[in-house]
């Protein structure tokens, strides 16, 4: 992956509506960077929560957590309904998410793809923690996860959603970066010992 190509495409931050190029995000320190699909997607805000329960520990090891968008629409829903503690940039042209290999779905694959396991399951979890959606905006468009090395020296993790259900699980982002991080867990229960755990 050309890095360079894509450290010069043009994002606008939506807090001071600056237009700079996306490298200035991995200037000074190491940058995870979520790319959404839409602002208005229901995975993509239990996505947000989910990778924001890390921030604090970004925070302590110096790591930038910026979430980048393919359109305007639904950002200020997204922003009241606080799913993401980053920062937060559009990329209007799209070209970050074509440099990156972020492929469009058509109305062939979309279907399968939107009723999916993966894409269920993610729905239920964020209906129960009270996290809605809506179709407003580009629903073709598929995002996925970028980590950078300060300076933009390398790049240390690059995932491209297959389906719109996909994204990286927080103990991976942490590896990656090489960080403890106690996020906070979903409750699993745990498995019941029979007699077999005796044998």
């Amino acid at each position: 992956m050309d890095l360079t190509a894509v450290g010069i495409n043009l994002v606008k931050c939506i807090r001071t509506g600056e237009v700079v190029e996306l490298r200035s995000v991995w200037k000074e320190r190491v940058s995870v960077i979520f790319f959404l699909r839409r602002f208005g997607c229901q995975v993509c805000r239990w996505t947000a929560k989910e990778i924001s329960k890390l921030k604090e520990a970004f925070d302590q090891n110096d790591v930038h957590l910026v979430g980048v968008g393919p359109e305007e629409l639904g950002v200020k829903e997204f922003m009241d309904g606080q799913y993401f503690k980053g920062e937060l940039y559009i990329d209007e042209k799209k070209q970050c998410y074509k440099d990156l290999g972020f492929k469009r779905h058509n109305a062939l694959n979309l279907l399968p793809a939107a009723l999916g396991q993966k894409v269920r399951q993610i729905v239920t979890q964020a209906n129960k923690d009270g996290i809605s959606g809506n179709f407003s905006g580009d629903v073709m468009q598929s995002g996925g996860l970028l980590i950078v090395s300060k300076g933009g020296e390398k790049v240390l993790f690059h995932f491209a959603q297959d389906s719109p259900g996909d994204h990286v699980p927080l103990d991976t982002i942490c590896q990656v970066l090489g960080i403890a991080a106690m996020a906070e867990a979903e409750e699993v229960t745990p498995p019941q010992c029979t007699d077999a755990c005796t044998r």
